[in-house]
């Protein structure tokens, strides 16, 4: 394999190509207020421990530290539209759930909203609060999970920055490289 020639890149832009993952919608709810917020931004940090930026002049960020809960939203390609548009405008000016035409699900284990349409739902409780008031860094522990059967693999969408996404494609395996006790269960 030959060596890549580079150019200078600008550090700004690190996150076209370094984008953790899929983007997800949270949901949260705080007494009669709901909302719901694309995000491109959050990381895993742990097995069942995530952490999400969320900008303090967002009304979710509002109501995510008050309630200490969330739900994290997993969409699909089929809803790349309505995650644009949610991105778009302010739950403290419209109701989402009835703008993009989406059901409101409730918790088993936390109040905030789980996106029926969405492929997965992760019910969240905030456990760390130093990063928030520092980065609007919330780290929530994963409390419940919801998964649709199928597909296995489900296209998702991923956020390349300059309203450009990139959708998730090809499955490949590289299993019997790896030794057995390097693997996750």
């Amino acid at each position: 394999m030959a060596t890549k020639r580079k150019r200078d890149f600008p550090v700004e832009l690190t996150r076209r190509l370094l984008e953790p993952g899929p983007v997800i919608l949270i949901s949260t709810a705080w007494k009669d207020q709901r909302a719901i917020m694309t995000c491109g931004w959050h990381m895993l940090l742990g097995w069942d421990i995530v952490g999400t930026y969320i900008w303090d002049a967002n009304h979710s960020h509002e109501l995510a530290k008050r309630s200490r809960e969330c739900v994290i939203n997993v969409p699909t390609f089929d809803l790349l539209d309505s995650v644009v548009g949610i991105g778009n405008c302010s739950s403290r000016d419209v109701d989402k759930f009835d703008r993009f035409k989406l059901t409101a699900v409730e918790g088993e284990r936390v109040h905030a909203p789980l996106v029926g349409e969405c492929h997965a739902n992760f019910e969240c409780s905030l456990i760390e609060t130093r990063n928030t008031k520092l980065y609007n860094l919330f780290v929530w522990q994963v409390v419940k999970g919801h998964v649709a059967p199928s597909p296995k693999y489900p296209k998702t969408i991923h956020y390349r920055g300059n309203g450009e996404f990139m959708v998730s494609g090809e499955e490949v395996q590289r299993r019997k490289l790896f030794r057995p006790d390097m693997l996750p269960p």
